[in-house]
């Protein structure tokens, strides 16, 4: 569920120190909501946040999701008032340190931080010791800053820092759990060449990401109990030659590019012709979603207008194309990670800091990991269309 906490409005910038205080809301009638509504009044949203000078660093402006974010993230920093600037690290840790240090050099009073090297407790642990040494807070969000072995420890290591992402592990459980309900009602159809198992392809955002990593797992892990209890057989890796059972975006962009290529040359040798066509595509992202379909659009698949058949294609992410596909008929589900709730806590910590109080001040009616107590975990949820 969405938890909102801020709304406003403003354009994109690229790069561009931005200070608007035009500000809208809306509501809701969730508990959730409600809930946030408290946050808000109990943190007190009058204070004079003008002086913060904030600067937010994105991994890379390509990726749709991260774009969603920064999006609903320009809308919320504009509605508090604040100077802030974006960075475009292009997907590169070295550019990202440079961009920081220059960043605290004129003057950054707050750090929001999307990390290239996810999971990397050097390069995390770099980031918030110029932070620490400048005396300044940070917010990192989205891309783990360490793994499950380090957890803490980066977090852990300075009073003025605080993680908003989401449970590793639940998107794949999402994931999985829906994949099997949607094979156990549809196994016949899905069966293409009625051998009596299924079939699948697994297109992996970036190895060694948390995210991908679990998503990969449990994406298939947990279809295959669904399908279990069912006493359907478990899914079978299209490619018995490949031990990995994933293909793997190379640059670690989880590109629908990388995904459209695979499926392309995927579907010249595993198809119905042959007998052994590809039954269902599990995709860590809705971007590589787009690409598996755009590349069975060019066989005669997933066309949604009647025509042909549809393989079962699942992201993660929800994002607005991903949406569109599955109302069109040519996908059938993602995991929504809401966007606009992790801007809007990423607003609320930031109002916090630029107003001089602790980072997580007032954040109880969040998920905070049982963990690490400065850690905020956004939850997801199933979407197959509104």
């Amino acid at each position: 569920m969405a938890v909102t906490l801020f709304t406003g409005c403003s354009s994109s910038k690229n790069n561009t120190p931005k200070n608007n205080s035009t500000k809208e809301t809306s509501t809701d009638s969730s508990k959730a909501d409600n809930e946030a509504e408290n946050v808000v009044d109990t943190a007190g949203d009058k204070a004079d946040l003008s002086d913060a000078n904030v600067a937010v660093f994105y991994y890379t402006y390509s990726d749709t999701y991260i774009a969603s974010v920064r999006t609903a993230l320009d809308k919320q920093l504009d509605s508090l008032g604040v100077t802030y600037q974006d960075y475009d690290s292009n997907s590169n840790q070295t550019t990202q340190n440079e961009q920081i240090d220059t960043a605290i050099s004129t003057g950054a009073t707050l750090l929001i931080v999307n990390i290239v090297t996810s999971g990397s407790v050097d390069a995390s642990q770099a980031i918030v010791d110029k932070a620490s040494a400048a005396g300044i807070p940070i917010i990192f969000f989205n891309r783990a800053v360490e793994g499950d072995a380090e957890e803490g420890t980066v977090l852990g290591s300075y009073d003025k820092c605080a993680f908003v992402g989401t449970d590793a592990p639940e998107a794949g459980h999402m994931q999985g759990t829906m994949i099997g309900e949607y094979i156990v009602k549809n196994f016949d159809s899905i069966d293409l060449n009625g051998d009596g198992k299924i079939s699948y392809a697994m297109f992996m955002g970036q190895l060694g990401n948390v995210e991908a990593i679990y998503r990969t797992q449990y994406g298939v892990e947990d279809a295959n109990a669904v399908l279990k209890e069912n006493n359907l057989p478990e899914l079978e890796y299209f490619d018995s030659s490949n031990s990995d059972r994933y293909q793997v975006d190379q640059d670690g962009t989880w590109s629908a590019t990388a995904a459209n290529n695979y499926m392309t040359t995927n579907l010249s040798q595993f198809n119905e012709e042959n007998g052994n066509m590809i039954e269902l595509v599990i995709c860590n992202n809705d971007g590589m979603a787009e690409g598996a379909i755009s590349a069975l659009n060019v066989k005669g698949y997933n066309l949604g207008d009647g025509s042909g058949k549809t393989i079962p294609v699942f992201g993660v992410d929800a994002t607005d194309a991903a949406k569109q596909l599955i109302a069109d008929g040519k996908m059938s589900g993602t995991i929504k990670q809401d966007a606009e709730g992790m801007a809007d806590c990423i607003a609320f910590l930031t109002q916090n800091a630029a107003g001089g109080k602790n980072v997580m001040d007032g954040t109880d009616s969040y998920n905070i990991s049982a963990n690490v107590s400065n850690k905020i975990y956004i939850p997801y949820a199933t979407y197959t269309g509104e």
